[in-house]
């Protein structure tokens, strides 16, 4: 009797033991999950802050960078008109392009700036690093802004001139920071980077409002050189003028340049107005035709 009662004592004992760690676990736990619940809580109300207060700032960003372009791009739309009620040369108006350009990125950058209210020395730290990034990385970029500015100071060439770079030619549409832009004989615009331009020979054929291209022709030693250009040159110069629809266009010219054991080679000139590049490069091609048209007439004849 009294061993019944003592293990009954001890299992109530247990019970009561089990039941208060079955409590303490669920408070354990109700309480563990109170403070994720409230971090989650806090997390979320920081994220919330922070969006909307960076979030402000981003729109105000995105609106003030709106506004900058489209100044800059009435900017560019007034000075060309400007420029061309003004008589100004393409060459002033593509360096004031430029200068309105560098403006532009100068107050964007400082509009970004100021709205994030980025400290000076984050602004020191993260100068230093975009500098090591760029002497690393982009070296051949700073070059070809610095030689750029070489190229609009220098002007070996000016906008709409017709040039040869290295072997490159080409007329001349813009002078931009990072490139030079050429209207090339195959009707493209080819980008030629400014360190390129500046480590080249350039070859100016534009002078007196005029560009002035030649290209050589060669005949074999059958034809006498009074053959040459009484029946085969000058017919083709002619029935060229009267053909070609431009008023104001100089006659081509011809020269015997040299002569080998093979061929007599003829240097031919054409005389085109400045910044039509198009028409020289429709026209050249109609006068060789005509000049190979004669060649095998006269062929032909013997």
């Amino acid at each position: 009797m009294a061993d019944t009662a003592t293990a009954h004592g001890r299992d109530c004992a247990q019970n009561r033991k089990a039941a208060n760690q079955a409590r303490a676990l669920e408070t354990f736990s109700r309480r563990r999950g109170n403070r994720i619940h409230h971090q989650v809580y806090s997390l979320f109300d920081d994220a919330l802050l922070t969006i909307q207060t960076e979030g402000y700032r981003f729109g105000v960003a995105a609106l003030a960078i709106i506004i900058i372009y489209f100044i800059y791009k009435t900017s560019l739309r007034l000075l060309k008109q400007r420029g061309e009620d003004l008589g100004l040369e393409p060459h002033v108006i593509n360096a004031l392009r430029l200068i309105v350009r560098v403006v532009s990125i100068i107050v964007s950058s400082t509009a970004i700036l100021t709205i994030f209210d980025l400290p000076a020395d984050l602004f020191v730290g993260t100068s230093a690093l975009l500098g090591a990034a760029l002497g690393f990385g982009s070296s051949q970029t700073i070059n070809n802004v610095v030689a750029g500015f070489y190229v609009l100071l220098s002007q070996p060439f000016k906008v709409e001139d017709y040039v040869i770079i290295g072997n490159l030619e080409g007329q001349v549409e813009e002078i931009a920071i990072n490139y030079t832009n050429l209207y090339t004989p195959t009707f493209n615009l080819l980008k030629v980077p400014n360190t390129q331009v500046m480590n080249s020979r350039i070859l100016n054929l534009t002078h007196d409002g005029v560009i002035k291209y030649t290209f050589n022709i060669g005949f074999s030693h059958e034809f006498s050189d009074e053959d040459v250009m009484k029946k085969i040159i000058e017919p083709a110069f002619k029935e060229f003028c009267d053909d070609c629809g431009i008023d104001d266009i100089r006659c081509p010219e011809a020269y015997l340049e040299k002569a080998n054991r093979i061929e007599k080679v003829y240097l031919i000139r054409l005389f085109i107005p400045k910044g039509e590049a198009g028409v020289l490069y429709r026209l050249q091609p109609q006068l060789i035709h005509l000049i190979m048209k004669n060649f095998d007439d006269l062929k032909n004849s013997k």
